[in-house]
């Protein structure tokens, strides 16, 4: 792996750096087959809910990431961090985290299915990390 040299891509005429790697896809997959799945791609558009949760300051992101995932194992895709925000106005010790949430499913989803994820994502927020939903 690394930089292929001058002379050799003035002999293939190219304009710019060129780099090559050589792998052992054999090794790779026998190392790293119980590590990965494959799945199909869905047909149907990933939906997208946001949410912003006013909570303890100790609080992180991988915390609330790790009990959305485990809340809900289905149709929740993954979790992204859009803005946080400290300020007096939130209460001492208290910061806020904007969130975005991706769904999907092979099938498309209803307005009462997300409704009911999002509902389930907000109470277990509430119930184990005392956190208030922001309107």
């Amino acid at each position: 792996m690394g930089k292929v040299s001058n002379d050799c891509i003035k002999l293939a005429d190219l304009k710019q750096s060129t780099y090559y790697a050589d792998l052992n896809w054999d090794l790779l997959i026998k190392w790293y087959s119980d590590k990965f799945s494959i799945k199909e791609i869905s047909k149907f558009p990933e939906v997208r809910r946001d949410l912003s949760l006013v909570l303890d300051k100790k609080v992180t992101f991988a915390e609330i990431n790790a009990l959305a995932l485990k809340t809900e194992k289905k149709l929740l895709q993954r979790l992204n961090v859009f803005d946080v925000y400290e300020g007096a106005n939130l209460g001492e010790n208290k910061k806020s985290y904007s969130v975005s949430f991706i769904l999907q499913d092979n099938e498309t989803l209803t307005d009462q299915q997300i409704d009911a994820v999002m509902t389930k994502l907000i109470s277990t927020f509430e119930k184990e990390l005392d956190a208030v939903i922001r309107k």
